[in-house]
């Protein structure tokens, strides 16, 4: 059943994001968790949000430094240091207009990796005492007195498994606490700048676990309003949003081909350049479809007013293929089956349109290396069980999820004349496979007239939405 819901104007953090710089990844694990450098930002920022969902828990957060720190934290993926050749970023520079300033006078920096609350403001230090109240934040959060706050820090993210909900918990409390020595105050006067945002399934689940062992607010948003206030917020970010050319598609989805001579399907009649393309000037992109893949698949319909109304989703999402990889192959985690896909051939698996016809079914636009059935090798009547291995399995299996998943998106986007299509969620990872089968299936149900487009930081937007909302609402909502 759908709902639709008027999305409200919410009190929010105001984010200057002028020079916003995406930092370079670390490995390929956190390339979807790069941190965000905002060189002009000067409030500052205390609360923490977290997006829990049924397979992964997403944590958001914001720390002053006058320069960019170092690429982001591994504490949480334990990736390795290798970096992929695909999703490198570009180097990107100030521009003239909005230039990174110079470090202030080092008796206003706060040290870097902390939480910055205003209740530890200076001016609102009071003889000895630290006050905090509703009149003083909102005061302070429209003034924006550069005097007071040097400019600069980084929206941070880190992920982690919801079955280990506790070490979620244990890095926040390991936050607070690293933030209250930094500032060289008491952890009881830290916890009183200290607000949790919390969304998805899990904020309801586990909200006295964070109230009780974290002992701050713990305050809880709805799920898709967090949603689609951080696809509003993140994609105001330069190089945020992308999409693959087909080129691109082709080499990543039949990176052999049969002759040298055969020629590249391209329904599009102006192909882009052969690259990961990216929106370097970006603006609000409503209407739009927004395809949000974790465990289980929600499509949500977005009007160019601020509506919107989930109209469509599927149970077979991330954690289908998470749950089937886990028992047909040896990985232990979501990260080991999708390398283990990047090493497979799903040839060895899937039925495909070859393996029934002898060559391509020309009339129905079909080419034989197109599946026709998913895992259609594996059954063969009367005949031995053959093995396979778990490379072609998690290829074979990735392609079957994407597949669905990218068919759904475009007879939703279809349905309701919506061109721009965004994927969502954890489940992408910036994996290459995952983002060339989407964006196929799209460009070949539409006949090259839709586009998928993607996110740096496609998991963590309920969590960046979270994050935005209701910074001057401090009435605790009720449990």
């Amino acid at each position: 059943m759908s709902s639709s819901v008027y999305l409200p104007i919410p009190k929010v953090i105001q984010v200057d994001t002028r020079g916003a710089i995406i930092l370079e990844e670390e490995s390929p694990e956190t390339r979807d968790s790069r941190g965000i450098y905002f060189p002009n930002h000067i409030e500052p920022v205390s609360h923490i949000a977290v997006d829990v969902g049924g397979s992964l828990a997403k944590v958001v957060y914001f720390t002053r430094s006058p320069e960019p720190p170092a690429s982001p934290s591994i504490a949480a993926t334990r990736g390795s240091t290798s970096p992929p050749e695909l999703f490198t970023p570009r180097s990107i520079s100030p521009s003239a207009d909005n230039p990174i300033p110079s470090s202030p006078p080092s008796s206003n920096v706060r040290h870097n990796g902390a939480l910055t609350p205003l209740v530890l403001d200076p001016q609102n230090h009071i003889d000895g005492e630290f006050s905090f109240s509703t009149d003083m934040l909102r005061e302070t959060m429209l003034r924006r007195q550069t005097s007071q706050h040097f400019p600069g820090g980084s929206l941070n993210f880190e992920r982690f498994e919801t079955d280990n909900i506790h070490q979620c918990v244990e890095f926040i409390q390991s936050l607070i606490e690293r933030s209250a020595k930094v500032n060289e105050v008491s952890i009881e006067d830290m916890r009183k700048g200290v607000k949790i945002m919390a969304t998805g399934g899990g904020a309801h689940k586990f909200y006295e676990m964070f109230k009780d062992t974290l002992c701050v607010e713990v305050r809880r948003e709805d799920e898709m309003e967090c949603l689609i206030e951080g696809l509003k917020f993140i994609t105001l970010i330069p190089d945020e949003a992308y999409y693959f050319s087909d080129e691109l598609i082709q080499s990543v989805s039949h990176p052999i081909l049969s002759s040298p001579s055969e020629a590249m399907d391209r329904p599009s009649p102006n192909p882009p350049q052969f690259a990961v393309t990216f929106e370097s000037n970006p603006t609000p992109q409503l209407p739009c479809l927004l395809v949000n893949i974790g465990s289980g698949v929600s499509i949500i319909k977005v009007d160019g007013d601020g509506q919107f109304e989930r109209v469509s989703g599927t149970s077979l999402g991330g954690g289908t293929l998470w749950g089937l990889l886990s028992l047909l192959t040896p990985a232990t985690s979501f990260d080991e089956m999708l390398k283990l896909s990047e090493q497979g051939d799903n040839a060895t698996v899937d039925m495909l349109v070859g393996d029934i016809y002898g060559q391509d079914y020309s009339k129905l636009g079909l080419k034989s290396t197109m599946i026709a059935s998913s895992f259609g090798k594996v059954f063969k009547k009367g005949k031995e069980k053959g093995t396979f291995s778990p490379e072609d399995i998690s290829k074979s299996l990735l392609y079957a999820v994407s597949n669905n998943i990218g068919q759904i998106a475009y007879m939703n986007a279809e349905k309701y004349n919506l061109e721009r299509i965004y994927f969502g969620g954890c489940f992408i990872r910036g994996h290459a496979a995952t983002i060339s089968t989407l964006s196929y299936a799209i460009r070949f149900w539409s006949k090259g007239t839709k586009r998928a487009l993607f996110l740096r930081h496609e998991g963590f937007l309920g969590s960046i939405g979270a994050w935005i909302r209701n910074i001057g609402d401090t009435e605790p909502k009720s449990p």
